[in-house]
């Protein structure tokens, strides 16, 4: 099998062909540079410094050669200042010359050695003699010319062969700098080759392999789950593409288990729904069939009891009494369990209800207990909600109820309030009765828990239960605070209807 190379083995082979490439170009590059700084100052700093001191050094033996024409021809001494000047510049000339390079053994030197001989040599034939007193001639001034003619020959050779020098080295700095040029040329081209590698590197075995694994990933996601993810590429897109195989199985896996259990969940439906028919049969047939008869037993123990009361021995009219407290606990037992079936089995018409109308339509229909107990019922300003009529004032007739119901010695007092929590309304039902221990804080929501008999409270213990299942079914919650150490106070909550000005913050 063919060896996968990674993309950090592409990215480091990539990195040194490039590295070689750029510092090959670099090393010449800095070579050609430094062939044209050498060039460069070779020409400036010595062979035009030379040429100008070689013309300085002309000069200065034209100006000594003047001063002593002058002198001889005239006879007066001034005029060999410029003689004098002459020396001191040509000592100057020749001083810079041999600083420069003019140094005895390299050709520049020799002649600059025989432009001083020739000089020496014209001097003491015809300078010294005069100096040191000689009568000054004709004779003296054409032996002169010959002599100088020797000195301006030396210099012509010395000029032409220090213009030859500058001459060679401006076509060495103007080839210096058309290498430099050509450099920098091909480190352009170099570097272009060098990205255009790394590149064809990276987009031949990165960029390529991704496109190809998202295509796949692609259709995986949009077109087939069961496909298979096959990478290609360096290790790291195999590996990759390994991973998107692993998750791809995964997922196919949890979808057939979600497949699975939708067709549970869709057999169970339709076995709930079945159930539910049957419930609503049940029902139908609590609230009609079962009924009627109830009613029968009912009134014909009211009638036995009416009719052979005092005529029947102690027993017997107990017996009658336990009949008739049945056939009404019955009744009352069935009437509680068709309300509690039908909340959120058949949901009315949602509409915006004022509390406090349902509290006193509540109260209402309390009026005997109220009446009989002395209760004494307060509430402020309660808001308005979204929900059912019947079964809001439900839950508020049970709370206050209970309050009632389980009323301590003195006469009940309830306190309805409601307060904005959030998005809800919380509302509370406080009374000061017997209360209830914390750890029957859930227990009393329970269907049928009763924590007293029935001979010391009546009910059938369905209440609270009915009031927590409306309560959620018009999504709040219900609740005892356990807080309160004097009497009972019930909670709970219903969205708050949404106003205008709430509507427009939200948009």
């Amino acid at each position: 099998m063919k060896p996968v190379w990674s993309i950090s083995r592409w990215a480091a082979l990539s990195g040194v062909v490039a590295t070689l490439l750029l510092g090959g170009a670099i090393v010449a590059g800095s070579l050609a540079l430094t062939n044209l700084t050498d060039s460069r100052a070779r020409l400036l700093d010595v062979t035009g410094p030379q040429v100008l001191q070689s013309t300085s050094l002309s000069t200065a033996m034209l100006n000594q050669e003047t001063g002593v024409r002058g002198y001889i021809l005239a006879g007066r001494r001034e005029f060999l200042e410029p003689y004098q000047d002459g020396l001191r510049a040509q000592d100057a000339a020749v001083a810079e010359l041999r600083r420069l390079g003019a140094i005895p053994g390299t050709a520049i030197g020799d002649d600059l050695d025989k432009v001083l001989d020739a000089a020496t040599i014209w001097r003491r034939a015809v300078i010294e003699p005069v100096l040191a007193g000689a009568p000054a001639t004709g004779a003296q001034v054409d032996a002169s010319k010959p002599l100088f003619d020797e000195v301006r020959g030396s210099l012509s050779v010395l000029q032409n062969r220090l213009e030859a020098e500058r001459l060679d080295a401006r076509e060495d700095l103007s080839y210096s700098a058309d290498v430099l040029r050509v450099m920098l040329i091909v480190i352009a081209v170099l570097l272009c080759g060098a990205l255009a590698l790394i590149f064809l590197v990276l987009h031949r075995k990165l960029i390529k392999p991704i496109r190809r694994l998202a295509v796949e990933v692609r259709d995986v996601a949009t077109t087939d789950i069961h496909r298979e993810v096959r990478g290609s590429g360096p290790q790291e897109m195999r590996e990759l593409a390994s991973d998107v195989e692993s998750l791809r199985s995964r997922i196919l896996a949890e979808v057939t288990d979600l497949e699975r259990a939708q067709e549970t969940i869709a057999v169970r439906t339709r076995e709930l729904e079945r159930s539910n028919s049957d419930l609503e049969q049940f029902a139908y047939v609590a609230s009609h069939d079962l009924q009627e008869p109830l009613r029968k037993v009912a009134s014909f123990c009211q009638l036995l009891q009416k009719r052979y009361q005092g005529k029947l021995d102690e027993r017997g009219d107990q017996y009658i009494a336990f009949a008739v407290d049945g056939a009404k606990r019955m009744q009352a037992l069935i009437n509680d369990l068709l309300a509690f079936s039908r909340v959120g089995r058949r949901p009315g018409e949602n509409v915006l209800l004022e509390t406090g109308n349902l509290l006193d339509t509540a109260l209402g229909n309390l009026e005997d207990a109220i009446t009989e107990s002395g209760a004494q019922i307060t509430h402020g300003d309660l808001p308005a909600v979204l929900g059912e009529k019947s079964l809001l004032t439900a839950v508020f007739q049970n709370l206050v109820g209970n309050a009632i119901k389980f009323r301590g010695e003195e006469p009940p007092r309830i306190e309805v309030s409601a307060e904005r929590d959030g998005a809800d309304w919380r509302f509370s039902v406080s009374d000061n009765g017997i209360g209830i221990n914390d750890e029957y804080a859930e227990r009393i929501f329970v269907i049928f828990q009763r924590l007293h008999g029935r001979g010391d409270y009546p009910g059938t213990g369905i209440g609270l239960a009915l009031c927590r299942k409306i309560v959620e079914h018009h999504g709040g919650r219900i609740w005892l605070d356990t807080a309160v150490t004097a009497g009972t106070r019930f909670c709970f909550t219903l969205p708050a209807a949404q106003t205008p000005s709430e509507g427009n913050e939200q948009a």
